[in-house]
Formats: C-alpha cells, structure tokens, sequence
C-alpha cells in the first residue's frame, strides 16, 4: 500500500519561511507555488493544470525517462550524493566491511570494458544446465534453485506475515512467471496492447539468440514460450480481484499441495528453494497452481527449457554486455513504456545498488542529510493528524458506536516510523567482490532469498523496515499496522527543512504522505485488519453495507476519466489508493486547522492559508507522464495517474469550493448529491 509509485513520484516543496503579512518571500529563494503555477488556468476548471502547469510546459520529459516531475529533482539530489559515497568508497580500496561492499559493487557496476569482454560468459553455467535437464522433476528442482537467485521462473512467491495471524511469518505462493506486464497483455485488444504482444516474440526470440540459439530456431521457440505464458495467464486474476484478501488467502499444508498439483513436487521444490520451519504455506490463487501442474506436465520438455532460459536472460540482462542491456531496453521501457533512451550507466548501476543492498548506503545518507529535528517535525505531524483522524471518526453519522469504538482503538494502535530505523540490516555476510556485475547481483539475490526465508519459525520482527531512509516513497503495512514514513520522502532538494512553512508542509506532507497512509487502515482492503493486524471483519454488517456504498460513488468517479485516447482509470482496482488520496486531503486539512499558520490567516505572495495547502498537495503530483507509460500503468497499477490524485479527490473536499471559489458550471464542480460522504 505504498503511496507513491512513479507515475512519478511525488513532490516536494520549495516554500518561503514567514516575515510579515502579505510579504512572507524567502530572500533569494523563490515561492515555488507562484513561479510553477499557470496562470492563465482557471483553478476551478482545472486545479492540476493550474497549480503545476508553468512547471511543466518547462521542463520537458528526459529522453532517458518514461515521467518528469519534482520526485525527479529529488531523486537527482539522491543519485549525487549517493556517486559520491560509491566513488569515495572505491577508491579506498578497503577489504573488508560496508565500505569495501559499496567500493567492490561500484568498481564491478561500472568496469564496461571487462563487462564487454565476457558477454554471456558469467551465465553460460546455468545455460548449460538448463541444457543438460532430462525431465520435468530435474526441471522444476532446477526453478526451485533459479529462485534461490532471484530469478521467478513459472510463479511469484515469498514472506510475509500471515494475513490471519500477524504474529506468525508465512510462505505466500502467487501467481507469476509471465513476460509481459500482467495478464492483461496477453487479451487486451486495444491498439497499444495488442502493438507490444506482436513485438513480444521478437524480443524474446532477439534475447535466445544472444544466449546462443540458432537464428533459424528462435522464431519458433518464442512462438512456443509465448504459448507457455498464455496458458499461465489464462489462469491469473485482474488487476482488482488481486486486492480481495480473503479471496486470496488459501492456506493449505504443503503435503496437500499436491490436490491442486499432482504432477508438481512441491516439498522437494520448496526444500531447495529454502523454506524451513513452517508446514503451511498460503496459495493466493490456486486455479492458477492448477493450471501451471497442468503446463509441466504436458508442455514438451525442449520448450519449457526454453522458457527457462529466455527467463535467465531475461531477469538479469541489465546487467550484462551492451546487446543484452539494448534489447531489455528497447522492449520493456522503449516499446512498452514510451522511453527514447537509456539511462547514463551511472545512475543504472546506482539503482541495482539499492535494491542489492540500499539499507548500507541508508546509513551514511540518514546522519547526514536528515537531522533530530526534522525527525520530530514529522513525528509531532503524525500525531496532529490521528488526532483529526480521531476527531472526524468520532462525528461520523453513517458509523454505529460499535464499530466506531474499534475504529478508534485501531487509529490509536497505529505504529508510526518516521526518517529511518533504529536498528540496520547486517550485510557482513554478503560476498560482493569486483568480477562481473551479474554475479555481485546473483548473490545480492541470493542474500535475500536468504533473509526473507530465515523469518520462517521466528517471532515476527516489528521494528524492521521494508524501504530504506533515502527512498521517496512511504507505505502502509496492515499486518504491522503500521505507517513507514523513509527520510527520502520529506526531501526538498536546495531547501532545509526548517526553510518551508505550515501551510505548504501540511498539504504536501500531512495530506499526501502521513494523511493518505493513515487512511489505508481504513480503505477498502486495509478496513479489513484488524488493530494488531489480523485479517478479520471487525465492521458490523450495517456499516459494512454503508461503506461500500459510499466508497462506489469514488469507484464510478474514477471509472468516467480517460487519462490516454480512450483508456479508463480503473476505479475498483484504484479505490484503495483513491480512498488513501481524499482521506489524506481531508484529515491532514483538519490537523493544519488547528494551526496557527491556518488561525491566522496570513497571506503569503497573494496566497491564504487554504489555497497553499490545497496547492501544497497538488505539487505532491507535479508530474508529466508518457502516453506509452500511462497506457502501461493503467493496466498494471493501483494507482490513478498524477493528474487524477490531484483533480479526482478534490471536488469532493467542501473546503476547496471556497479557497478557489468553484461554482456552478466550472468542470471542477460536483453537484452535492454526487459527492463521496464516507470519512
């Protein structure tokens, strides 16, 4: 339940610090609220376009980007910092510790020329062995050990903990191991859709030659392979039955596996792969397990070893030769996702880096660029906005004192981190050294697989993190129940913290971060936790009725906008995260209320108090996104569009009709009676 995935990731905000009524500037610093807005947009017309449309008609899209917006400043302030600590730390030549790690890491990420030189060389080990399987069982204890690495041949799975009982870590076992973005891809019939399926074969085909089939073999190969990931998709559920997770919570004993796989050897499977300690496991989708038993067993061997070895080149193409690193690129983010180049290899391997080990770096980044008193800041705005949480519940007409009362203990039970942990991952036991990147990266996965399965038979961890300080990003966990708030997503690059004022903070912030991941407790999936975590239906039937009623008047909101040509946001996929945006808006205006920023009314630059917070929130999603990617994320994310955070909650916030005086007529108008009534 993350709040921001790129559509680009949201906002920061450049803001003067307070001198006297009606001239509040920030010397030398400009009000960022003015010089990116547009003025010759009507707020009540268009509040998105307005607020973040003089920024974008200057700032065109990167070529190397598939969006641009104010998280792409932040996160080039992050790629800065985080080069130099890399490039400091490899020319310590260390041998031992964090720093020989990062220094080894970066040496190896960025040494082009012994990365030409080898090519495929670093996988042949594992060609040879998909080469050398002989049945289906030596086949799927050869994918058991493809997870081990990172490599998610034929179904997704991990740890977490169980939905039921949230003191307990599971193994969760998923839907997966297709090519394209989800199983949408492979039916859809709109234009763009069906333009990346007929170019799907060529690049698999384009990846078997690299690995070292014949040319005259290729077609037909990806021909098969494609069929293989059909058949699989046939037997996967959309986007929006995903988020059911009652639907999606099958638990079983792993010798019972075997009623929805006979042919599949599960205990040996998960034996290698390296699940330990449980005798469970949790099937998200057992149609599909069943359909995937039927795949192996009677799929010929050749081609699902094909599938095999396209899937290894595949997943860790990026970071091999240049041809591999092209034809990844060319098909997944130019022909799927609009991008027109590559990104400098500097910044790629930075981004390896942080999914191989970010929480090292994180350390170095949190003591230097987020202090005791911005951590604080943001605890102290955690709590103002429960309270407003707790304040609103309280007044609610439609909710009955019963399931208030639970409501409330499960608000107050909220675990709030803010800025970074106060205990770091151990890395001492990874092995990276400066031989070929792709290997540093299989056993950066390996780590990991490790790590998450080593949770198995222990108590759950509740002070771990599962994003680190300098990420610009901020999540829900309902298990946990808990807010995770990294340092990463209060950055404004060129800004201190203490440089930026309550109004612009509280929107920005208050709304678009600590707000929207509160309300996730409460949207249509969180609402079914309960306060220590557990999935269980603590709503009587009355108020169950009420709020999804409330919540389907958002659902067919969203369902009428059409981001790209004729594409609609999916409003039933997208309720959670719509739900989180209103909720946020909402409660973080209650707590900016009791401000004294707000009770005073001061005007900065021509601006009040109420129309910086509405504005604040708007620059949470200043983004511009390629059609291609727009197009991509409307199949595959929970998530409406940056434009659509900003300009589909707001017509339902009465305080916004009366900061930009929207009437009657104006095309952010809503007619009463049609506006969501739910928090």
């Amino acid at each position: 339940m993350n709040k921001k995935v790129v559509w680009g990731v949201a906002a920061v905000a450049l803001m003067a610090a307070c001198k006297s009524a009606e001239q509040k500037e920030q010397p030398n610093k400009p009000d960022i609220l003015i010089t990116d807005r547009d003025s010759t947009v009507n707020p009540a017309d268009d509040f998105f376009e307005y607020t973040n449309g003089g920024w974008i008609k200057n700032n065109p899209i990167p070529g190397d980007e598939t969006g641009w917006g104010i998280g792409n400043l932040v996160q080039k302030e992050l790629y800065d910092r985080l080069l130099k600590i890399n490039q400091d730390a490899e020319a310590k030549h260390a041998t031992s510790g964090t720093t020989q790690q990062i220094g080894d890491f970066w040496y190896s990420a960025m040494d082009t020329a012994d990365i030409e030189k080898q090519g495929i060389a670093p996988l042949k080990p594992e060609l040879d062995k998909i080469n050398a399987l002989q049945n289906t069982k030596d086949l799927m204890a050869y994918v058991a050990q493809g997870h081990a690495r990172g490599v998610g041949y034929f179904f997704d799975e991990g740890v977490s903990q169980d939905a039921k009982n949230s003191e307990v870590m599971a193994y969760d076992m998923n839907q997966g191991g297709l090519g394209l973005p989800n199983r949408d891809y492979y039916f859809n019939t709109d234009e763009r859709s069906v333009k990346i399926r007929n170019a799907y074969p060529a690049y698999i085909a384009k990846v078997l030659q690299l690995a070292g089939v014949p040319e005259a073999e290729a077609n037909t190969k990806a021909a098969n392979i494609v069929a293989i990931e059909t058949k699989l998709a046939q037997a996967s559920r959309k986007l929006e039955d995903l988020r059911d997770p009652y639907k999606n919570y099958n638990k079983m004993a792993i010798s019972q596996l075997k009623t929805i796989s006979p042919t599949i050897e599960w205990p040996s499977i998960l034996q290698t792969i390296g699940v330990k300690h449980v005798d469970s496991v949790i099937v998200g989708q057992p149609e599909f397990y069943k359909q995937l038993d039927k795949v192996v067993a009677t799929e010929p061997l050749q081609n699902l070893k094909d599938y095999l070895t396209f899937h290894l080149v595949c997943a860790l193409g990026a970071y091999l030769s240049t041809p591999f690193v092209n034809a990844n690129f060319d098909f997944y983010s130019k022909t799927i996702r609009g991008v027109e180049q590559l990104k400098p290899r500097w910044k790629r391997a930075l981004d390896a880096e942080e999914g191989a080990m970010g929480e090292a770096l994180g350390q170095l980044f949190a003591k230097e660029y987020f202090n005791e008193k911005a951590k604080k800041r943001y605890a102290d705005m955690v709590e103002n906005v429960r309270n407003a949480y707790k304040a609103r519940i309280e007044k609610l007409e439609w909710m009955t004192d019963s399931t208030k009362k639970k409501a409330l203990s499960k608000l107050a039970s909220i675990t709030k981190k803010v800025g970074y942990p106060d205990k770091w991952k151990d890395f001492s036991s990874l092995k990276i050294d400066r031989g070929p990147f792709v290997l540093n990266m299989i056993r950066a996965n390996e780590f990991w697989n490790n790590y998450q399965l080593n949770k198995l038979g222990k108590p759950v961890d509740r002070t771990e993190w599962d994003m680190t300080p300098q990420t610009y990003n901020a999540y829900y966990n309902p298990s946990n129940n808990e807010i995770v708030l990294p340092a990463g997503i209060f950055t404004v690059p060129g800004y201190r913290d203490e440089e930026l004022d309550d109004a612009l903070v509280y929107g920005y912030a208050a709304a678009s971060t600590i707000g929207h991941e509160i309300t996730h407790g409460f949207d249509d999936e969180g609402r079914q936790f309960d306060e220590k975590g557990n999935l269980k239906n603590w709503w009587s039937k009355t108020d169950e009725t009420q709020f999804n009623e409330r919540a389907n008047v958002l659902v067919q909101q969203f369902n009428k906008m059409t981001p790209v040509d004729t594409l609609h946001i999916n409003g039933r996929a997208t309720l959670g995260e719509n739900l989180a945006d209103l909720g946020g808006i909402l409660i973080g205006l209650d707590a900016f209320k009791q401000t004294e920023t707000y009770k005073k009314g001061e005007k900065i630059n021509g601006l009040t108090p109420l129309q910086r917070y509405f504005m604040g929130y708007a620059l949470g999603w200043l983004y511009q996104t390629r059609k291609d990617e727009l197009a991509q994320r409307l199949h595959t994310d929970v998530h409406s569009p940056a434009k659509y955070r900003v300009n589909g909650p707001m017509p339902n916030v009465p305080e916004f009709y009366e900061a930009f005086d929207v009437k009657p007529g104006n095309k952010m108008y809503l007619p009463d009676s049609l506006r969501v009534r739910l928090w």
